[in-house]
This record gives structure tokens, sequence and C-alpha cells, in this order.
């Protein structure tokens, strides 16, 4: 039986790199095989800025699969490769909704009791990774990981999943969805539309904020709620972590 690591050291190197590198990428490929600790700041959709900023080197949690997408469209977008670890539900049609460009996105459903070898593999050769743990994660193992993000010029995503904050031990961000309504449903009819959330994040010595999000609109654009005239008529009465909701967070049209 083959590792996860030499399917994922294979996927890299003949899967396909097809876009021709730019001068920053490859300074980002010398930085990463040098091992140089850098920091900088990764690009968000524009409804993004006021609920987090997003750089490398960092380790956010989060408890939304429609958010943790979101997050990956902003650098996807901006040609940064992203990775997927430990989702096997993972949504492609609802991720190229949110604007995740699935060309440069390494998706590695299944790693099995490897997934933190896999994660760690997958820090070296993208700038964004999103990881589902199984298990909560020792202060040794994310001290590690943290160190791993600053040498090679990445950050981490945590999909908290069932674990809640028990998933990964004092990130720098945690982002939670406090409400969640959807729009477009009828008595009998209809179908759903949009979907507006309320998002706390808090933790990491930055003052705790609370915003509400269209995580889409009817657009299926992602942007802060403003008080206009788009208004949901259903509201969910818990905010529920479904093992299929990667795959339903986009609403069909």
């Amino acid at each position: 039986m083959r590792h996860p690591l030499d399917v994922l050291e294979q996927k890299f190197e003949y899967g396909g790199v097809t876009a021709a590198p730019t001068i920053a990428d490859l300074r980002q490929r010398v930085n990463r095989m040098q091992g140089a600790a850098v920091t900088r700041q990764l690009p968000l959709l524009p409804g993004l800025t006021d609920l987090v900023s997003l750089h490398t080197g960092m380790v956010c949690c989060l408890d939304s699969p429609g958010l943790a997408m979101s997050l990956m469209a902003g650098p996807s977008q901006a040609g940064e490769w992203t990775a997927v670890v430990g989702v096997p539900e993972f949504g492609f049609d609802a991720a190229l909704a949110f604007g995740v460009d699935l060309g440069r996105c390494i998706v590695v459903p299944e790693p099995g009791e490897h997934w933190l070898s896999v994660t760690a593999g997958l820090v070296e050769v993208t700038s964004l990774v999103l990881v589902r743990p199984p298990v909560a994660v020792s202060e040794q193992q994310a001290a590690r990981m943290l160190a791993r993000l600053r040498q090679k010029d990445a950050a981490l995503l945590v999909d908290a999943g069932q674990l809640g904050d028990r998933a990964w031990p004092r990130p720098h961000r945690r982002l939670t969805v406090t409400d969640n309504r959807w729009s477009g449903l009828g008595r009998g009819h209809g179908h759903l539309q949009s979907r507006r959330v309320t998002v706390r994040s808090r933790g990491g010595g930055v003052t705790d904020r609370t915003v509400d999000l269209w995580l889409p609109d009817q657009r299926l654009d992602v942007r802060v709620e403003t008080g206009g005239h788009e208004s949901p008529r259903y509201q969910t009465s818990t905010v529920g972590y479904g093992t299929s909701a990667y795959g339903s967070e986009v609403a069909a049209g």
C-alpha cells in the first residue's frame, strides 16, 4: 500500500502544474526550500476583510464549510495553491461557486492515520491548507506545525467539526457561526437562494468582533450585510454541522 505522502508528491510533481511560474511564484518556492521565516497577508474576498486578517504563519479555527471555502477563494483567485485534508465530502461544485480555483487545489480526502504528516507535507508546497483533525491536536503537535507554517510561508484553516474548541489549541483566531438563515423558501414552494450568517471572530489578542455576512447572496457573492431589502425567510433553529455540509452550503440557483 502506498503512503499518502508518496501519492501527494506524485500529484504535485506530475499532476499538471500547468500555470507558468511568475517571479513571485519562483521567489516563494525559493523561500520555502530555504526555510526562510516570512509572513505576508493573504488576499481575501472583499466581504471578509472586516471579519479576519489572514496571513501566513497563522492558524485559524472555524466551524462552517461555507466560511472555509470563502476564505480559500481569495488566495486561490490570486494564484495561490490551496489544499484540503481529511474532508471526504468536500463539495467541488460549492467550492467553485465560492471562487476556489480547483486547478490549484490539492485534495487528500482520506489521509487516515497519516493526516498530520500529509498536512505538514502540503504546507511545504501550498499557501493555505484546510484540515479537519480526526482527534484533538496536542500542544506539542500544534507548536511544531506553527513553526513549519512560519518557515514555509503558509497558513492553516482548521475545520473544528464535532471537536469544537478542542480541535486545535490556541489558534490565532476562532470563527464561529452563531446564527444561520436561508432565504428563498416559501410555504411549500421556492428554493434556497441565499444564506445570511452571523460570525463571531475571537482570540489571538485581537478585539472580538461580530459580523453579519451573506454567505452567499443571491448572486453567489460573499458580502457584509448592510441592511438592504433582501431578507431571509427561513431560519435554522440551531447551527448544526452535518457530514454533508460541504456539498450543500451553496444553494442551487
